[in-house]
């Protein structure tokens, strides 16, 4: 079998159900996984997966190794353009599922919602459904290599008793808080915070310690993925927006308070955890707002100009909810 998912990383991590199921339920599976070079660390050490094929660029880099193996099918959770031209080269049977983009859509331009109450993860079942595979309900997966946990001794002192982490990054900057917000958040947190991002995150992340001074740690664009997945699997609670750590922070059964701003949950992105542990996480949004969803996606800025998705958060809600799932088992 061939997995076809090529980014980002929360995309990827929600497909780890659909890997460890297939491994598990499939007499005889072996299972390969193609994805862009820059995502493969997020495979690497996922143990029901056989072999990892990555691409930097183009296609052409794979396409030969891949007609060679001679797959029997290809399960396809990207379906795009790209995973539509691997299907051609390979000429052997495939399912996927259906990304809903009109029903998307018509919520987006219509504010109607038609979209089925089913997380993406539900969705993405249905192109195993053919082979009798059934979800077993136990949520996402994430594994790091050894030389990828990050010692929590390591941090500063203050930290090695306990921390939130924060990823205060995102794809697109309608997903984020302003920083003002996040400061504002953190002042009100009684627990040290660990920011968390990438190495576009980092101007907002030192912009945030120079107001915060020793309340945080900034690790933005110092570690990479896994070390980030690391720190969240031993923080307390993860603050985050509508993006990849968010996910990682559900297969790791975080407690989590998710921010969103333009998207909304329906589209079935929200945190993705055992069915006995949804009451782990809780959803921040402005629900009311008229524009909003105005993208399945995002923006580099509010087009109403106002960006009261995310100025309207209040922030002394947003801390009590942390307070509450804290002190809850």
């Amino acid at each position: 079998m061939l997995i076809i998912r090529f980014s980002s990383i929360g995309d990827i991590v929600l497909t780890t159900p659909i890997i460890r199921c297939l491994k598990m339920q499939v007499k005889d599976v072996e299972i390969h996984y193609l994805t862009k070079m820059a995502f493969s660390p997020i495979l690497k050490s996922n143990p029901y997966i056989d072999e990892v094929h990555t691409i930097e660029k183009d296609l052409h880099e794979v396409i030969p190794r891949l007609k060679s193996i001679g797959f029997d099918h290809i399960i396809d959770l990207h379906k795009n353009l790209r995973s539509l031209r691997v299907k051609a080269h390979l000429r052997t049977k495939s399912s996927s599922f259906n990304k809903l983009n009109i029903k998307k859509w018509v919520l987006v331009r219509f504010k109607i919602n038609m979209l089925p109450d089913k997380h993406i993860v539900d969705r993405y079942f249905d192109a195993v459904d053919f082979l009798g595979v059934k979800n077993d309900g136990k949520g996402l997966d994430y594994f790091i290599a050894e030389e990828d946990l990050v010692d929590i001794k390591s941090l500063p002192d203050s930290f090695r008793l306990g921390y939130i982490g924060f990823a205060i990054g995102g794809m697109h900057k309608t997903k984020l808080l302003p920083v003002e917000k996040i400061e504002a958040i953190c002042r009100k947190l009684n627990r040290p915070v660990v920011l968390l991002g990438g190495k576009e995150d980092e101007k907002r992340a030192i912009e945030i310690s120079k107001t915060l001074g020793l309340h945080v740690y900034n690790t933005c664009g110092k570690l990479n993925i896994n070390q980030s997945a690391s720190i969240i699997e031993q923080a307390e609670l993860i603050i985050t927006h509508d993006t990849g750590l968010m996910h990682i922070a559900a297969a790791f059964r975080k407690k989590i308070i998710s921010v969103w701003g333009n998207t909304i949950p329906e589209f079935g992105m929200y945190p993705y955890m055992p069915e006995q542990m949804n009451n782990r996480f809780n959803i921040v949004e402005i629900k009311e707002l008229s524009c909003r969803p105005c993208s399945k996606i995002g923006f580099d800025h509010c087009p109403e100009g106002h960006f009261d998705c995310m100025n309207q958060i209040d922030v002394d809600e947003l801390v009590n909810q942390v307070k509450d799932q804290l002190r809850s088992k």
